[in-house]
């Protein structure tokens, strides 16, 4: 019998985000306590640019686009804001979406694989996603559940399951 196999990957879904984007803006030019505050957000290339009056309404633009990503289902993880920085009146942040698995992350995670999962599993990196391998299908989802339980800086989603 042939191997059964998921990847693990760290993919962010680009409408999901652009929604989250669009409903916070929305929410930004109606909600009274953004008025006349000039909280804005908005893409910037592949980054998110919020800027506002003052840092504590930046911050609170940036706490309801998260409020929106996790009602879509989008890790935090997925998400690196910057710091606040002061540009003239007003302040500016951009935050970036975090996509792939880099090469030390995954090596991380092959040796979690290897030390605690179950014997006979194989973990192969490809690129920016990791394949795991297993005679039994059991095995697998030991590690899908190893995996979710471990407190990692990525987020992780498990696709292509065979």
């Amino acid at each position: 019998m042939a191997d059964s196999s998921f990847d693990i990957v760290s993919k962010v879904d680009r409408q999901e985000v652009d929604n989250a984007l669009n409903q916070t803006a929305k929410e930004l030019s109606q909600r009274f306590d953004f008025k006349g505050t000039g909280a804005s957000i908005a893409w910037s290339g592949e980054r998110i640019a919020f800027s506002a009056g003052s840092e504590e309404r930046l911050k609170a633009a940036l706490d309801v686009f998260k409020e929106k990503l996790i009602k879509r289902g989008i890790s935090l993880k997925a998400i690196d804001a910057g710091e606040p920085q002061a540009s003239g009146k007003e302040y500016k942040l951009t935050a970036d979406l975090k996509q792939g698995i880099g090469q030390e992350d995954a090596k991380k995670l092959g040796k979690i694989i290897r030390d605690e999962g179950p014997k006979g599993v194989k973990a192969q990196i490809q690129g920016e996603e990791l394949r795991v391998s297993s005679k039994s299908r059991d095995d697998l989802q030991e590690v899908i559940a190893l995996l979710k339980g471990k407190d990692l800086d990525i987020a992780l989603q498990f696709v292509n399951y065979r």
